[in-house]
Order: structure tokens, then sequence, then C-alpha cells
């Protein structure tokens, strides 16, 4: 396979709207790269780049190796897989997955070969005389990527290819690429997959590293954990997660966070990085919140419950504490006397000082 290379690469239309600010990325070889962040952010623009789709403004590509800047896409070494499928309506799922190899070239014997290998790897084998009106939108996704998979590319792209399937399919899908990617590993043949997504459950889930895009410009690239457990900025902590981050705005003051009429000790940590500054943007995800003293050290505030979402093996409860809305991720054995209790019910809540995060109020930085 190969390694993708961006040095300040910028796009920019004719009409002077600038799209892509300058990113600069390495996506290793045989990684499962992901690329996220909210619709308008120029993911996908910055994906099509990389296929030879879009023309680069600015900056240096480079696929294994050699800068593809001014190359034809049908010279990258790459195949893309999209939202919208395309597969051919008049030819089976086996003509579909030949036809790239046939118009490459390629003998009859290495052309059904490699085209059993894919259908094997996504499970096909007993699809391969239907045509695509016969398929479930999981099916004929897997007609899609088997596509990409017989021709062998250096770098596989994938521009939001779950995104028509249902929730369920979604998920068993994420749990199938994954797998894809593993056994191409163990198989000798390891893929480099760039794979765009507006999901950031599917980025968690996925991605080996994300990279985390705003407005054409790269936010944060690391692994999936150090991107929840330590965000670079207010941004990323409230873009991942599911529930978002809690996020909002305190007076830091005798070493505590002040806020309505709440006042939450900060460790030592947390005092240090915010230094002298008066005001700080405070950040908490929502398993840091409890109804019931569960935590040591964890600050009891005064708050009023608003409404409770049972999602199962847990319960979303949101509720507003020193005027803030703040939303707390628990399991249904530890909602203690919440139970039973209205929206403006009175409750005590459970904060854990030494999980909250830290952002400077104007840049949004961590600190």
């Amino acid at each position: 396979m190969a390694a993708v290379s961006l040095k300040k690469i910028e796009k920019v239309y004719p009409n002077g709207f600038k799209a892509v600010h300058g990113v600069d990325l390495e996506v290793r070889d045989g990684e499962f790269m992901v690329f996220v962040g909210p619709s308008g952010c120029a993911k996908s623009t910055l994906l099509r780049m990389i296929a030879g789709l879009e023309s680069i403004s600015g900056g240096e590509l480079a696929i294994g190796g050699q800068v593809v800047n001014r190359l034809p896409a049908k010279q990258r070494g790459i195949a893309m897989v999209f939202q919208n499928y395309a597969l051919y309506p008049h030819m089976t799922v086996f003509n579909n997955l030949a036809f790239g190899l046939k118009l490459a070239g390629l003998d009859k014997a290495e052309i059904r070969r490699r085209v059993h290998e894919a259908a094997e790897l996504l499970e096909l084998g007993a699809l391969l005389e239907r045509h695509p009106k016969q398929l479930s939108g999981g099916q004929a996704q897997r007609v899609a990527v088997g596509r990409a998979i017989v021709k062998r590319p250096a770098v596989f792209l994938f521009d939001e290819p779950l995104s028509n399937l249902d929730a369920q399919l979604r998920a068993s899908m994420r749990v199938r690429l994954t797998e894809l990617h593993q056994a191409l590993r163990t198989s000798g043949q390891p893929a480099t997959v760039i794979y765009v997504t507006h999901d950031q459950v599917e980025a968690m889930t996925m991605g080996e590293r994300i990279c985390v895009l705003k407005t054409g410009t790269v936010q944060q690239v690391d692994r999936p954990t150090v991107l929840y457990g330590r965000p670079a900025n207010a941004f990323v902590g409230g873009f991942i997660g599911s529930p978002e981050m809690n996020q909002f705005t305190a007076d830091m003051r005798d070493g505590a966070l002040r806020w309505g009429d709440c006042v939450l000790p900060m460790p030592d940590a947390q005092r240090a990085a915010a230094g002298s500054r008066p005001r700080v943007r405070v950040g908490l995800r929502p398993e840091h919140v409890a109804a019931l003293p569960l935590h040591a050290g964890a600050a009891p505030l005064p708050g009023r419950l608003r409404f409770v979402e049972h999602m199962g093996a847990e319960v979303y409860v949101h509720a507003e504490i020193g005027g803030q809305p703040v939303t707390a991720r628990m399991a249904p054995d530890a909602l203690g006397d919440l139970v039973g209790k209205a929206r403006g019910d009175a409750h005590t809540f459970h904060l854990q000082a030494g999980a909250c995060h830290l952002f400077d109020e104007s840049t949004g930085q961590r600190l």
C-alpha cells in the first residue's frame, strides 16, 4: 500500500472562496484514517483532492512518496467508494466487480480469481448472479467496496458510504468494514484507508486515528481515546463524544470554579492550568456527573431536573446546575431518589472536579 502526505494543501474556488486552509497531514502506510467534522468543514473536498477529482490550489500531495498534484485520478492508484454506490443496474454482481478489471485489460482467469477473492472476503459468493435491484442496501454497499478491492489500489477512499443505511445496518457495516481492514492486513495486503464521515460514532469506532476538521482546518489528529480524553480545544471536546461534552463559562477564583450559585473546588492540576485567568471555559463529560455520591472527591452541587431519557442500558439525565444545562450519563440503578421526580424538582448532583477540562475562554484552546 502507500502513505499519503499532505503539505500546506489549499483549495480556493474561482469565486475566491477558500475551502481548505493549508492542511498538513501524514496518513501512514496501511492506516485506517477517518476525516470527521460537521457539514461544510471540507472533509469531502479534501478527500476528492486526494482522489484527483478536485484540483489543488496550493501545497503538495504525495501518495507512496510520489507527488501527484497534477496526476490524473486514474493514475494515482486509488479506489473510491461513494455515498451513492453507482452500481451498473444491467450488470450482475460478478460483472459489476469485474468491469474495471476488464477495462484494465486483465485476462479472464485473473479477473475471475480477484472477483472470487473479494466475494469471499465480503460474503458475496451467493449473490454473484444477482442484479443490483435484487440487493439490500447493505449488500449493494458491499459490492461497491468489492469493486474497490479487486483493483488492489494503493489507497482506499470512502466518502460517507454508510449514510444511506438505517441505524442498525450502519452499525453492522461499521464492524464489517473494520474487520475487512484487519483481514487485508493479516493476509499480507494491508490497506491504507481514508474514510470520511460526519458521524463521530463512526469515527470513534472505526478509525485508528481521526482527523477532526472545522471550516477547512485541522483541529486535532490522534487516536480516538486521546481525542476523547484530552481534546485539543473546546470544539473537539464538544464534537467528539455522545452525548456531547457539557460546556459552560465559569469564573476562576480562590482555586474554585464559580458559576450561578455553584462553587466547584479545583484540584492542583486544573488550578495550575488555569493560571491567573479570571474566567475559563469548562468541559465535563456526561459520565462525570452523577445523581449519587459514587466517586471519592465528587462535589455535591444543587440543581434541578429537566427531563430523563431512558436508553436501555444507560440513562441520560438532563438537568440545570447553576443556571447551566448539564447532561449526565448513568446506569439505571444509579438514579437514586431521582426516580419519581418531575421536571423542575430540586436534586443534588455530584460532579467530578478532577475530570474537568479547562479551555481558554476566547480561543477555546486547551489549558
